[in-house]
């Protein structure tokens, strides 16, 4: 096992890699100049190409990029912000938290909503239940963030008056954001769960366990849902980490000081140094969530932990075997 997520953990470093590159490819082709920007509309060219030169804006893209990643290389740095001047790690440091409660909030209410349900639509197939059930998934799935978070916001905040529209520091506070952020993950999630769920229902054990008199909450709960777990974990896991890097809209619409609303604030300015930052945390949080996930599998199904515990075995047999020879 051990051997297992230490690769997984180099594997992080392409993946790295190849998301600072496009993404410092696509800010170095974007329109704009980030010394202008620094220096205001007013400033002149002089000034101007002075600062490209100081900050290294005039070299090739290669130079550039090679500069960037020798220093996250050999000093841990990922720069100044262009806008602010602080450390961009500090910077990103003190949003992540709200943008990882965001997370958080959004994730669980999916699950506590969206497991039961798409549990009872499946036992339930085809009744009334399950058609409407599945009607309020599709609509979920399809409607932007965005636009369900005005919504929420015209109906809550604005003319019933029960919630704020801003802010992420009360209980109250996070209601809205985390309902608009879960939305399409509680849809997906209904619908993966009704999905796993009648494909092992169906199953010879499951006729079994009710043959054997088990009550039909004990067969439902722990004999099939226990089974079904293996595909809903991971759309979990998928969806968490799509929730912290798709945070961004909810982030701008209910003026929450995260990850999102710093990343969008960067791309007007052209901060390069911030927005590779902030896209670097998103990349690693969903490498860390997926390698959750992956471990999360031997808790439940104990044929994958006997798997990576056979892999180990003849892996050591093989080199003792080498050995001998």
């Amino acid at each position: 096992m051990s051997k297992y997520i230490f690769k997984r953990i180099l594997f992080l470093i392409p993946i790295m890699l190849g998301v600072s590159f496009i993404v410092f490819g696509l800010l170095y082709i974007t329109p704009g100049d980030p010394a202008r920007n620094i220096l205001g509309p007013a400033a002149s060219e002089e000034a101007v190409k002075d600062l490209r030169k100081e900050m290294g804006l005039d070299d090739a893209f290669l130079v550039q990029y090679g500069r960037y990643v020798k220093d996250i290389v050999t000093k841990g740095d990922l720069g100044d912000s262009y806008i602010s001047k602080a450390p961009v790690v500090k910077e990103i440091f003190s949003r992540a938290g709200a943008t990882l409660k965001l997370a958080v909030l959004a994730i669980s209410f999916a699950i506590l909503l969206g497991i039961p349900i798409g549990i009872i639509s499946a036992v339930k197939q085809y009744s009334i239940f399950d058609n409407i059930t599945m009607l309020f998934a599709l609509i979920g799935i399809s409607m932007p963030v965005f636009w369900l978070g005005l919504l929420l916001i015209m109906l809550f905040s604005v003319n019933l008056g029960w919630l704020p529209s801003s802010g992420f520091d009360t209980p109250a506070q996070m209601i809205l954001p985390a309902v608009a952020l879960g939305s399409q993950s509680v849809s997906v999630i209904t619908r993966m769960t009704r999905s796993s769920m009648l494909e092992v229902i169906r199953k010879d054990y499951i006729k079994t366990a009710r043959a054997k008199g088990q009550k039909e909450g004990v067969v439902i709960w722990k004999h099939a849902l226990g089974n079904a777990l293996i595909p809903i974990i991971t759309i979990i896991g998928i969806q968490f980490g799509q929730l912290m890097g798709g945070a961004l809209m909810t982030e701008v619409i209910f003026s929450i000081p995260g990850i999102g609303r710093l990343m969008v604030d960067s791309i007007k300015m052209r901060d390069t140094p911030m927005v590779l930052g902030c896209v670097l945390f998103v990349a690693i949080a969903f490498s860390i969530v997926n390698l959750i996930v992956d471990l999360l599998y031997t808790f439940v199904d104990p044929r994958i932990k006997t798997k990576y515990v056979l892999e180990a075995s003849n892996g050591k047999f093989k080199n003792r075997k080498k050995r001998t020879i």
